[in-house]
């Protein structure tokens, strides 16, 4: 009997762990009524139209053009679109890669906010894509603390360290930017840089390998920093 009880709670430890694994652990926002940002991108698939799409997932079409900074309603198959959350409560999932934790994950989302206010959705989740190819580059720091306040030289890597507006709470676009980015979602395939054109007075910066532009900044590159 003893025995039959021990494994049927092994089972039951095991089934838990499993689920905790796939689903990840709330650690913060423990009402139900949260985001669940794994459900947060659409893949259009053949024959969709951006008016069906928001009708399917109750939200219109310019909130989805705004969000993905879409200048036109045209969309392509396979191509992907994020979706404006239905509520304003976010939910902070933990992560076991790098040893993520709810204050890096807020870090994250406050220089989010503060480079990306703005922006599109998409803009968002690729300034944070930046700062995780940064922590997963040799040449840069790993830690999402150690890339965000790195300085050199006593300039800092980032505008809004120095000039303190990386102290702004964060809006809750920018708090599921953040975890989309930790996801491993990168609009930028793998840019190590950021910047505004229009506000960049770097002339080195410049010279970076572009990748793309999603909004009002240019993503770049280097093979060697």
């Amino acid at each position: 009997m003893y025995k039959k009880i021990r494994m049927l709670a092994t089972e039951l430890l095991l089934l838990m762990a499993i689920t905790l694994f796939v689903t990840g652990v709330a650690i913060a926002g423990e009402s139900s009524d949260v985001t669940d940002v794994t459900n947060m991108c659409y893949i259009v698939q053949e024959g969709d139209t951006l008016y069906q799409i928001s009708r399917e997932h109750q939200t219109t079409v310019g909130k989805l053009m705004q969000y993905n900074g879409l200048e036109s309603t045209k969309i392509l198959i396979g191509q992907k679109l994020y979706l404006p959350p239905q509520n304003g409560k976010v939910m902070l999932s933990s992560r076991n890669n790098h040893n993520i934790t709810n204050e890096d994950i807020m870090l994250l989302a406050r220089l989010i906010h503060a480079e990306a206010r703005g922006e599109s959705f998409t803009g968002k989740v690729a300034v944070g894509a930046v700062i995780i190819n940064r922590m997963n580059s040799p040449y840069f720091p790993h830690s999402i603390r150690e890339v965000i306040l790195e300085r050199n030289q006593y300039v800092y890597q980032f505008s809004p360290v120095a000039d303190g507006s990386i102290n702004l709470e964060p809006d809750d676009s920018s708090i599921l930017a953040a975890q989309q980015a930790l996801k491993g979602d990168d609009p930028t395939n793998g840019a190590l840089f950021f910047y505004n054109p229009e506000a960049c007075s770097d002339k080195w910066i410049r010279t970076l390998p572009v990748i793309t532009r999603i909004g009002n900044h240019v993503f770049a590159s280097s093979t060697k920093v």
